[in-house]
């Protein structure tokens, strides 16, 4: 049994730790209106793209015409699962759903005898993929050094997609991230970018099909596509952002309610020992106190 000492030190000590938790979720609270508000800012943006490309790719999906990151190569054996993580942790499961919703993929892209590739953004859930999949790391795409990823690495990270897209290292590229919800829930999310998935024949046709477009539908996409995979990206990117943010408030919360629980169970504890000690020490006065 824990003595007085050892009881009271262990209470002091998730004291400090409940303080810890409970300005953590207090940040993330006040980080999460932000971030929450950029990835809604940004749905509408992304919407809208994808409408007007929609319209555009309709005209020309499975032309001769149609660019490469429409078309694709004709090839469906080398799978890029692009994973976007974040860098810091103390958000719960956030990390780990992402993971393990790419890890399923992976698991059922090789079950089907496809090649898969790992390309991964953020340094949370690294290790995991690399132990797991050691020899399948195509690349790492560090946000470490920047206060809050944004459309700068969204860019580079789309550029050099495409530059590996060009140089025939994979055929078929997956984005996973976590879609927010609710500081509650965040569902980790998969979505093919590349090549970007040819819309919907329907879709398509009430998107705008008495719009002629000059210079041609080809020109056109040749430069909307890039713009609407950085955009993707960004939207993923902000979307984690606000996710982060939830889950670690959500967790830091969980924290600092267990922390409090301990604290009361201890205290009961440290009460029962001090008393019982009293007791044991006022039994032997009393005995002392008889045998004289």
């Amino acid at each position: 049994m824990a003595s007085l000492k050892e009881l009271k030190g262990r209470i002091n000590s998730v004291k400090s730790t409940q303080k810890i938790t409970k300005a953590k979720q207090m940040v993330a609270a006040a980080k999460l209106r932000k971030a929450q508000a950029a990835a809604e800012a940004a749905r509408p943006y992304s919407g809208r793209l994808a409408s007007v490309m929609a319209s555009i790719a309709g005209k020309v999906a499975g032309s001769d015409s149609a660019p490469k990151l429409l078309a694709g190569n004709g090839k469906d054996q080398v799978h890029l699962l692009v994973v976007a993580n974040s860098d810091k942790g103390l958000c719960g499961a956030f990390n780990s759903n992402i993971v393990k919703a790419a890890k399923a993929k992976a698991l059922s892209l090789k079950a089907e005898g496809k090649t898969v590739l790992f390309y991964l953004v953020g340094k949370k859930g690294r290790a995991v993929l690399r132990r797991e999949f050691p020899k399948d790391i195509a690349a790492m795409f560090d946000t470490s050094d920047v206060r809050e990823p944004g459309f700068e690495e969204a860019s580079s990270v789309a550029a050099e997609l495409m530059a590996m897209y060009d140089e025939g290292k994979f055929d078929v590229a997956h984005l996973f991230y976590a879609k927010f919800r609710s500081a509650l829930v965040q569902e980790p999310t998969e979505q093919q970018i590349i090549p970007v998935p040819a819309p919907k024949a329907e879709a398509a046709a009430s998107a705008g099909a008495s719009v002629e477009y000059e210079p041609g539908e080809a020109e056109i996409l040749a430069e909307l596509l890039p713009r609407y995979l950085r955009t993707q990206l960004f939207g993923a990117l902000l979307e984690n952002a606000a996710s982060e943010q939830g889950a670690s408030m959500t967790a830091m919360d969980n924290a600092t309610r267990n922390a409090g629980e301990l604290i009361n169970k201890l205290t009961i504890q440290y009460n029962r020992s001090r008393q019982a000690a009293i007791t044991t020490e006022l039994i032997e006065i009393i005995a002392g106190a008889e045998a004289l």
